[in-house]
């Protein structure tokens, strides 16, 4: 055991940069697991920031002055921000509340609609399986309604901290923006002089994990505004809600479209009935998520390595096993800064011992 476990270590861990890496990536690791709740403005406020920054220097490259470039790209957040806190975020409460509201109807449609099964369907659908449906679709319908009854004084702490945390993030915002330099600077002085490897990776991971977040916050605007149009257009109910979730679920490949499928669905179902205008919705929000994994996804995306759908499908699961739903979010731009890690990893070869002779 103690051979095989030196076999490794000189395999895998016989540069000293490398050592010095695994060291940071565990530091790293320890640390947001134990202080990420509490520094979860500064986390948010550099991701922020690294997915502005494509824009800063792009405006840098074509000829604007730095600091211009910076309050420009800054000031656009701020507009962005304050057009979702006072606009978007109002409208999908409005529509959370009223679907709320309209719970016990849609229950009692939808048990109309499940009783009917069993007499059409009797070798494919059992009473007892629907009534189990029926039961289990009351009892998270009504968790949801009562945590949306009982939203009152009792959140007033969550909404001071929201607050809080509204206005610390624009400020480190900008300060990751204008003093990203220094700051990087600062940490590279911790790391040692000669890095070839580290700079390597560096350039790897910055260049896949900046090219996938910001490909990414530009599909959620995409698909997310298409589909509000569209649902508008048809007369879709709740168009802001859905849209949202839409846009949201690109973010978790495969699995987000197949679990936002379903409310999309019972709502057109329930507020169309089973017609052509219900097979309209379907058929559009179908086109969309076909463009959206055969057009978009291509463009936006042709320079990142694309990871396998197992990859995908594992990393969610344990990002999400370990952060919750940050973990979910973020699974995807982890995982392809591991991969690119283990690619530029140093490994040295091992000659292996010379067999017995007989």
């Amino acid at each position: 055991m103690i051979r095989v476990l030196r076999d490794l270590a000189n395999k895998y861990f016989s540069d000293e940069e490398a050592v010095v890496l695994f060291l940071i990536l565990l530091a790293g690791t320890v640390f947001i697991v134990w202080f990420g709740a509490m520094l979860a403005p500064a986390i948010a406020s550099l991701i922020v920031a690294f997915i502005l920054q494509g824009l800063v220097l792009k405006l840098q490259r074509w000829g604007v002055p730095d600091f211009v470039a910076i309050i420009s790209v800054f000031l656009m957040f701020l507009g962005v921000l304050v057009g979702f806190l006072f606009g978007l975020l109002p409208l999908i409460w409005s529509q959370v509340s009223n679907l709320a509201k309209e719970a016990p109807r849609i229950i009692r449609e939808l048990q109309s609609y499940l009783e009917v099964l069993p007499d059409e369907y009797p070798h494919l659908v059992s009473a007892e399986a629907v009534n189990a449906v029926y039961q289990q679709v009351s009892t998270e319908v009504a968790h949801i309604t009562q945590w949306l009854v009982s939203f009152s004084l009792s959140s007033i702490p969550d909404l001071v901290a929201l607050l809080i945390y509204m206005v610390l993030v624009p400020i480190l915002v900008f300060f990751f923006l204008k003093d990203r330099e220094l700051l990087v600077s600062s940490f590279a002085r911790l790391l040692p002089k000669q890095r070839p490897m580290m700079i390597g990776i560096w350039r790897e991971v910055n260049m896949q994990c900046a090219n996938y977040v910001r490909g990414k916050a530009l599909e959620i605007l995409i698909v997310g505004s298409a589909t509000y149009i569209a649902f508008k257009v048809l007369g879709m109910p709740y168009a802001a809600l859905l849209s949202l979730l839409v846009g949201i679920s690109v973010v978790i490949p495969y699995i987000g479209a197949a679990v936002v499928t379903i409310p999309v669905a019972v709502i057109g179902l329930f507020a169309f009935g089973w017609g052509s205008h219900f097979i309209w919705v379907m058929v559009v929000y179908g086109i969309i998520q076909a463009l959206d994994g055969n057009v978009l996804v291509p463009v936006l995306f042709s320079e990142v390595n694309n990871l396998h759908p197992v990859a995908i499908i594992v990393a969610v699961l344990f990002f999400g096993g370990v952060w919750g739903l940050w973990g979910v979010f973020f699974a995807i731009p982890l995982a392809t800064m591991l991969k690119a890690i283990f690619a530029a990893w140093p490994v040295k070869n091992v000659a292996s011992p010379p067999a017995a002779e007989g």
